[in-house]
């Protein structure tokens, strides 16, 4: 388990410090030095929700729903979103297939290091679940990848009592850049690879930090959120490209509006060539 700077002060920290440490692996060995075997699974570390706002931004004033904060204990987890959390433009954010945005821990270290000097706690990208998942002993970050690498469109979860599928990975809007009070975050974000992934409501429940995010089935279509992710900023397609939205397109979790726009993404590249 990596520690994390981010994870060292904050509102409902003890909370979440005690999660992380109902892992067996901590309980044999400790905090320091701790091996945590890659399963496929994952762990909620943190639940954030937030209600939306009005904030001030050039000049203008914005509602937004991107500012979350943790909460403790179980949070009951509905078709379209987590109890207490909402959406300001219901268009482009929140509905069914994206009733619930993860974010991987791991991303803090890169986003630390990024954006020196800045707070960052959890949900400060506007995510709802903060998860980390385990590698394998010894596996580095540059050995393992991605989390966006390893999550597909289609894999179901449980997670507390309810289950999930993951739909999409997360294209940030402008309020991103709001939120971090800078308008080349956008476009940071993205170039990063570290998206993070959407998803559905399977079945309603209750979750918490310290959740495990159990791997119940993999769709056998499925194509990870970074690959993705990939063809949303790809300029051209080849015949591999191709053959990977063909694909795409078969995973019933994966949103018609990106099956859409892929396939249109196809087609142009077709009359181009």
């Amino acid at each position: 388990m990596r520690s994390h700077p981010s994870l060292e002060k904050g509102e409902g920290w003890g909370t979440h410090f005690r999660a992380v440490m109902r892992h067996p692996c901590f309980a044999l060995k400790g905090l320091a030095g701790a091996t945590v075997y890659y399963d496929g699974e994952m762990r909620v570390i943190s639940v954030n929700v937030g209600l939306p706002r009005e904030v001030a931004w050039r000049g203008s004033s914005v509602s937004t729903g991107i500012y979350k904060e943790p909460v403790d204990g179980r949070v009951a987890l509905r078709k379209l979103n987590l109890e207490g959390d909402g959406q300001a433009d219901l268009s482009v954010h929140g509905g069914e297939y994206k009733a619930v945005y993860c974010y991987p821990l791991e991303h803090y270290d890169y986003w630390k290091r990024e954006l020196p000097g800045r707070e960052l706690p959890m949900g400060v990208f506007g995510e709802n679940l903060t998860v980390d998942d385990w590698r394998r002993d010894g596996e580095s970050a540059e050995e393992a990848g991605l989390p966006e690498e390893r999550v597909h469109l289609g894999d179901r979860f449980q997670v507390g009592s309810a289950e999930v599928v993951v739909t999409q990975p997360r294209m940030p809007c402008f309020k991103l850049g709001i939120r971090f009070e800078s308008d080349d975050m956008v476009k940071r974000f993205l170039a990063s690879g570290r998206s993070g992934f959407y998803l559905a409501v399977i079945r309603e429940g209750e979750v918490g930090a310290g959740d495990e995010m159990k791997l119940l089935s993999r769709d056998p279509n499925g194509v990870s959120i970074s690959e993705i992710v990939r063809l949303y900023t790809m300029k051209s397609f080849g015949d591999a490209e191709v053959a990977v939205v063909e694909r795409a397109s078969r995973v019933a979790a994966f949103t018609e509006s990106w099956k859409e726009y892929l396939a249109e993404r196809v087609g142009l590249n077709r009359d181009s060539g």
